[in-house]
């Protein structure tokens, strides 16, 4: 009978013993790694039987338990920043039990969800949000006179998206206290781009600071009684010199205190971190990095293409149905062969020319391909800008993301009657993501624009044909506008 006990106590998971965030601050640093272990296996398990977002959880992991261990959960308050990362957190907050149900319908939702928790502060599935929703939280903390923290955990590509900028900007010119996590992994779906991504690159230092830190550290842990003692030092020695020569300057020149970067998948270094940042009084960044699709080979090697994933084997990674022909990629086909005949039509995505079929797009005509990362509105009005000399800009983006450029769509092409081709991709009821991705609403705000002709296709066919249909349009109309400008000015 004692056997039979001790057996039962060895194999019990970690993770049985959380029942509560607070039961993880008892945990020792080796307790903490085992759960990551075992927060991972279980996230693939789930994913693997219910489809999902997988890379992105799988990357958060350790930062997920550091923050539910120096903060306390609810009363501080956690916004994830687009939200398909928290597969994790819901495991730690009380619903590792319905991960079975995970986007399933009457189940969990694959982001966060206030009714479903208290641990959920604001409900997210759209890039760039989160530093805009915290400032206002940490507002409304300090006119209440209550002393919780604040964190946005945002990752570097969310951070091209304007809104996120214009939150930036707002949250260091307020000197409020709040504290932003930037999740850097070097990815937003597809690799990122632009000059923000290059400024990130150059404050990792070619990663360093990881290799540098482990080896250090391996070797003083053999030195008895000093060892322990010895690493705390070297590590604030080289932690001082390394915030005098990494080039922070744009997050402190807009009013951040900045600490970082750390690798995001070492827990003790995280925590200590960031419980730096809570002892500032200021608009702090903490900058970690990260690996998309962290502890699962075929994930580390594909992220994009385990970014969201159908159900999958886990042993090899395989999608279990195959994957049939789809509209995304009849359009993609069908862009390419219109483009090999008119090199005037360009392709324009804001990050995600996988989602929408342009990868072939993209390695045919790379130099008719742009992609202007999370940028929603800058990719409309720079189309509108091709459009306006001459070119024949098509547009792929997410029914619900067409939301956020809809000024874009009224007042720089359709009042301008500019030959741009917007296509609307996910139209419609998508599905497992819920309400934040449904498509629903794309005829009722478009219906009312001037100058703007709608197609809906009913099958494959009838897409290509009203694309083709479309790009003749636009030529036809960008002729009869240079012609009626010649004459208006004879």
């Amino acid at each position: 009978m004692k056997d039979n006990a001790k057996i039962a106590l060895k194999n019990e998971k970690i993770l049985d013993k959380i029942k509560q965030t607070k039961d993880i601050k008892t945990l020792t640093y080796p307790q903490k790694e085992q759960l990551a272990k075992e927060m991972r296996e279980e996230i693939i398990d789930t994913v693997s039987k219910t489809g999902g977002h997988l890379a992105s959880n799988l990357g958060v992991v350790e930062l997920t338990i550091a923050l539910h261990s120096v903060f306390e959960t609810p009363k501080d308050k956690i916004i994830w920043d687009v939200g398909h990362q928290t597969y994790g957190h819901k495991i730690l907050t009380g619903r590792r039990e319905q991960m079975t149900t995970l986007r399933q319908l009457d189940g969990i939702a694959g982001f966060p969800k206030a009714k479903e928790s208290e641990y959920d502060n604001f409900d997210t599935g759209h890039s760039s949000t989160s530093i805009s929703a915290a400032l206002g939280m940490a507002r409304a903390r300090d006119l209440q006179q209550k002393d919780n923290h604040v964190i946005a955990v945002i990752g570097d590509g969310a951070l091209t998206g304007g809104m996120a900028l214009e939150a930036l900007d707002d949250a260091g010119n307020s000197k409020t206290r709040l504290i932003v996590v930037l999740n850097d992994n070097e990815m937003s779906i597809s690799k990122n781009v632009g000059g923000i991504s290059r400024f990130l690159t150059k404050i990792r230092t070619k990663r360093f600071y990881k290799k540098s830190n482990n080896f250090i550290r391996k070797i003083l842990e053999y030195i008895p009684k000093f060892g322990p003692f010895i690493i705390k030092l070297a590590r604030r020695i080289k932690y001082s010199i390394k915030q005098l020569l990494l080039p922070n300057m744009f997050f402190e020149d807009l009013g951040f205190k900045y600490l970082g970067p750390v690798d995001g998948h070492d827990i003790e270094r995280v925590e200590w971190i960031l419980n730096l940042a809570k002892k500032e009084k200021e608009p702090v960044v903490v900058h970690i990095i990260t690996k998309k699709g962290k502890g699962y080979e075929p994930a580390e090697k594909n992220p994009d293409q385990f970014h969201a994933t159908a159900s999958f084997e886990k042993d090899t990674g395989k999608p279990i149905k195959s994957k049939i022909k789809d509209y995304s990629a009849v359009f993609g086909d069908t862009l390419v062969e219109l483009a090999k005949k008119d090199k005037k039509i360009v392709a324009i995505t804001a990050a995600m020319a996988d989602g929408t079929g342009l990868s072939k797009f993209k390695e045919i005509f790379p130099e008719r391909f742009f992609d202007v990362g999370i940028a929603e509105q800058h990719a409309l009005t720079m189309a509108a800008g091709m459009a306006k000399e001459g070119y024949i800009p098509v547009v792929p983006i997410y029914s619900s993301f067409y939301q956020r450029a809809y000024d874009q769509v009224i007042h720089d092409i359709c009042l301008q009657n500019l030959p741009v081709v917007m296509c609307v991709d996910r139209a419609g009821i998508v599905g497992q993501d819920g309400e934040t991705h449904q498509g629903i609403f794309d005829l009722s705000f478009f219906s009312i624009i001037p100058n703007l002709t709608i197609m809906a296709p009913k099958d494959f066919k009838e897409l290509e044909e009203m694309l083709t249909f479309a790009v003749k349009l636009r030529k036809t109309s960008r002729y009869s506008l240079s012609k009626r400008w010649r004459a208006r000015n004879i």
